[in-house]
């Protein structure tokens, strides 16, 4: 593994239901900046995520910073440096914002920096004792990426996180995203392909549940025709498009 990589994925595979939902997926997360992962609708990006966290069986190799990992379970994942934001947001409607940010506090992983989460997110401080389920998307959005930067991490997994947010959230989060891959590394899967333009450095697409490219991001979204092929979008200007989502 390069000095240059953090996490090394090799011919991941995931069989559920005994139906193989990944062939062999092959990634690199740099050890800086943001990575992006790609692909058309159903390819295997969420999949892909959960296999790298250990939230669905799965053979191949997974290592971070040199480490093998494919084999502990999702927690001993986490205790690693790996901080996730689902694609569902995954907050606990019933309880507050505080007590949302409270969960995800790590144990042994030093002090909880809530000042540079409220530096980034100052509606999360004022809003601490608002339960999270009343909170609009982009709010909800703005605590599950709050959780991943709690913790002293070494990769923070964004799964979709400008979903169904309306056009100035999503400038909004992907500003913080931004700042946040300036000090951890960001895997990002991403349908935007504006923010993807902004943030990634680095991309991966898959199709069909194996890896379709690598390379760098502004090469591929440089590149009409390939991403066009890869990726499913329209015609016009790439910057102002939005890719196929995975399911």
């Amino acid at each position: 593994m390069s000095a240059q990589t953090l996490l090394a994925v090799r011919d991941l595979r995931v069989l559920i239901g005994g139906r193989h939902i990944l062939h062999g997926v092959d990634l690199d997360v740099a050890a800086h900046g943001v990575t992006a992962l790609l692909g058309r609708n159903g390819a295997g990006k969420t999949t892909t995520v959960r296999g790298i966290l250990g939230l669905v069986p799965r053979s191949g190799s997974v290592r971070l910073d040199g480490e093998e990992t494919v084999a502990l379970p999702t927690h001993a994942v986490v205790r690693r440096g790996v901080g996730y934001a689902p694609e569902d947001r995954g907050v606990f409607a019933g309880l507050t914002v505080a007590e949302n940010l409270r969960l995800a506090e790590r144990r042994g992983a030093g002090e909880p920096a809530y000042a540079l989460v409220h530096e980034l997110f100052p509606e999360l401080k004022q809003r601490a004792r608002q339960p999270a389920g009343t909170l609009s998307g982009g709010q909800q959005q703005m605590v599950a990426i709050g959780r991943t930067l709690l913790n002293a991490n070494r990769l923070i997994i964004a799964d979709e996180p400008t979903k169904g947010l309306a056009p100035k959230v999503v400038t909004e989060v992907a500003q913080v995203l931004e700042r946040a891959a300036e000090a951890v590394p960001v895997l990002l899967v991403e349908q935007n392909l504006a923010v993807v333009r902004r943030l990634a450095e680095h991309c991966v697409v898959l199709a069909d549940g194996r890896t379709a490219h690598r390379g760098p991001a502004d090469e591929l979204l440089g590149d009409a025709e390939a991403a066009r092929r890869l990726l499913g979008v329209g015609h016009g200007p790439l910057s102002t498009h939005t890719a196929e989502a995975d399911s």
